[in-house]
This record gives C-alpha cells, sequence and structure tokens, in this order.
C-alpha cells in the first residue's frame, strides 16, 4: 500500500530525518566544491568517443558485405546511440553539467538524438518525476501512464493487456518518451505548440535515421536503412530496462498525496531514497546505463554529474545502515525480474493477483 506518513513508515524520529538530510546536504556541498578539469573532461571525452563511434560504425556498416560484419556494425552503433541517450542526453538535460558554462554542453541548448523532444522532457522528467517521484495522481512517470504499477492504482479490465502494453513500450520507447513529454494540462494553444514541435523532431529523426544515412551509402542504402533501425530498437530497449529496474523492482514505494502538505527537504531525501532501486554494475554497464545503476544516488542529487555517482553511492550506503533504511539492489536480472513479475501481477484484479 501507499505510504502517507513517511516517518511512521520508516519508524524515524523528526530529528533523525532533519538529521539524515543534514548529511546528504554534506555529500552534495562536497561533491559541488571538488567539481572541477576532471569532470569537464569526461564529459567531453565521453562525447568524442560516442561521435567517433557512431561514426566508425556507420562507416563499416557501408564499406563491408558479410552479415557478421552488419551484425558488429549494428551493435556499434546501438552501443553509441545508448551512450548519447543515457550518459550524455539524458544527463546534460539534467543540467549536471551546466556548471561548466559551456553552452554546447548544456541543459537549456542540447537536443538528444531521438524523436523526443529535450525541451518537453525536461519539463515532464526534471519537473513532475523529480519532484513528485512516485507520488500517486502526481508523478506521472509512475506506470507511465499506462501501466498498473501498484495495487493502489484501481484495477480495470484493460489492464489485462498489461503485458503486452510493456513490450509494445519497450520496443517504441522513445516514441513513449516523445507523447509523454506532451503536457495534458496547458491550454489547447500550448498543447498545439507542443504537438507540432514533437511532429516536427520525428521528421528531423525520420529524414536523417532512414533518408540521409541511406542515401549517403549510396547502393547500399538497404543495409544502412536496416542497421539504423534495428540499433534504434536496440537503444530503445536497453533505456526501457535501465528506467524500469530503477522504479519498479520489488520493495520500491509508493505514496499518497498527502506526503506533500507539509514535506521537508530532508522528507523529500528520504521519500527519493524509499521510491527508487540501483542495480548492480561495472564500469562498461554503469557506462552504458549512464550511470542509472546509481538511481538511488541520481534521484538524491538528479543535476551532479553522472560520473560522481559511485563515489556518492560509497556514502549513501552506509547512511541507509545507520538510520535503518533500505537500500534496494541486486543484480540487473533480478531487478528487471521483480519488475516484470509486479507487470504482469497487477495485470490481474487485486484477489487473482493475491494468489498468483
Amino acid at each position: 500500500m501507499a505510504i502517507a506518513d513517511i516517518a511512521r513508515y520508516t519508524h524515524l524520529s523528526p530529528e533523525d530525518i532533519e538529521s539524515l538530510g543534514r548529511e546528504l546536504d554534506t555529500i552534495r556541498n562536497d561533491i559541488e566544491e571538488s567539481l572541477g578539469t576532471r569532470d569537464a573532461n569526461y564529459i567531453r571525452r565521453t562525447i568524442l568517443f560516442q561521435r567517433t563511434l557512431d561514426v566508425a560504425a556507420r562507416v563499416f556498416i557501408a564499406t563491408t558485405r558479410s552479415k557478421a560484419a552488419w551484425a558488429v556494425g549494428t551493435a556499434a552503433l546501438g552501443f553509441a546511440k545508448s551512450v548519447e541517450n543515457m550518459e550524455i542526453g539524458h544527463n546534460v538535460s539534467h543540467g549536471q553539467w551546466d556548471w561548466m558554462n559551456d553552452p554546447e554542453i548544456h541543459s537549456s541548448t542540447w537536443e538528444w538524438d531521438m524523436v523526443a523532444v529535450s525541451s518537453q522532457w525536461r519539463s515532464s522528467h526534471n519537473y513532475r518525476h523529480h519532484a513528485f517521484t512516485n507520488v500517486l495522481g502526481e508523478d506521472d512517470d509512475l506506470g507511465f501512464g499506462v501501466m498498473r504499477v501498484t495495487s493502489d492504482q484501481p484495477w480495470t479490465k484493460g489492464h489485462l493487456l498489461q503485458p503486452l502494453q510493456n513490450l509494445f513500450l519497450a520496443v517504441t520507447f522513445e516514441w513513449g518518451i516523445a507523447l509523454h513529454g506532451v503536457d495534458l494540462g496547458r491550454t489547447r494553444a500550448e498543447k498545439i505548440a507542443q504537438v507540432k514541435a514533437v511532429l516536427g523532431k520525428i521528421a528531423r529523426q525520420g529524414v536523417k535515421d532512414y533518408v540521409l544515412w541511406p542515401g549517403l551509402s549510396l547502393k547500399r542504402w538497404r543495409r544502412t536503412l536496416r542497421a539504423n533501425a534495428v540499433a534504434n530498437l536496440l537503444r530503445n530497449l536497453w533505456a526501457y530496462v535501465v528506467i524500469f529496474c530503477g522504479h519498479f523492482p520489488d520493495g520500491t514505494q509508493k505514496f499518497l498525496p498527502e506526503v506533500l502538505e507539509t514535506e521537508t527537504r530532508a522528507q523529500w531525501y528520504l521519500r527519493q531514497m524509499l521510491g527508487t532501486a540501483n542495480f548492480r554494475a561495472g564500469r562498461l554497464l554503469g557506462f552504458a546505463s549512464g550511470n542509472l545503476c546509481y538511481q538511488i544516488e541520481h534521484h538524491l542529487f538528479p543535476d551532479l554529474p553522472s560520473n560522481r555517482l559511485a563515489e556518492i553511492a560509497a556514502r549513501v550506503r552506509p547512511l541507509c545502515e545507520k538510520y535503518d533504511l533500505p537500500y534496494l539492489t541486486g543484480s540487473l536480472a533480478h531487478q528487471y525480474g521483480s519488475t516484470l513479475r509486479t507487470i504482469h501481477r497487477l495485470a490481474l484484479p487485486d484477489r487473482t493477483a493475491a494468489t498468483a
């Protein structure tokens, strides 16, 4: 059941919660004060690596003939797209590198390589999701408006199709993000403007991926066209897995709107810790996931650079032990397996799901 009183749920006194908040503020201050050349070099090297890999993969696909070479080139292109989406686009759009004052690597100017419009995503995700994480009726990312991810959400017959909806969302994840960024609460004129922006971005992405790049391959345009389609699919599937493993595994808590009425900064921190989950990853897997294997730390400090999240995690986990709070983590397979179990279980009516 969704939590209405976080202090009662955690058995922490108001003083304990505020003390936790101060310790987390100290972590933030320490990281902010230490940001510098090492971090700036990291994001610049990452962008250079991603762009070099993208071009190299496309050249390899267009200039080789075998199916094996096509598969290798397509996998490399898919990886390049995932890095651009997760470690660069997502994190730059969070303002993690705004402190550099580099107009080319700034949340206000970066446009990522997929059909979603960055500015719309920043509004729906940075604000609605991160401010109201897992609050029923407030967090638009809670099931993304199409799936039931907690028993507090009323069941309807349409939820029987949830397993298929989940599969469809995984395959079309970038399109789901694009549509999700259109704010239905705006005026009609504003919604029309947002829809036009999305359609324009879709058109530009379509021309780039399915007309321009294949056209540059001349007689091998079909080979490039297929590679682009598969690379986009791989990127969508990977982004979907990473995001879902950070928000819906067993143990991630949901909250009633009442928690927002008198919520302090420290209580906001606590809600982020209770509502998110990590998965274990080495350096390569962490890099490919945009370091969102540290989803707990990302939600505590969404605007701190992703390359610092492992360092932050080494300080957050002991705090969880100190205050007897859960620190949800596990293998990627375990976290995704528990997420799938939740999605399939909640597709059924509550009485049936309880015995499933």
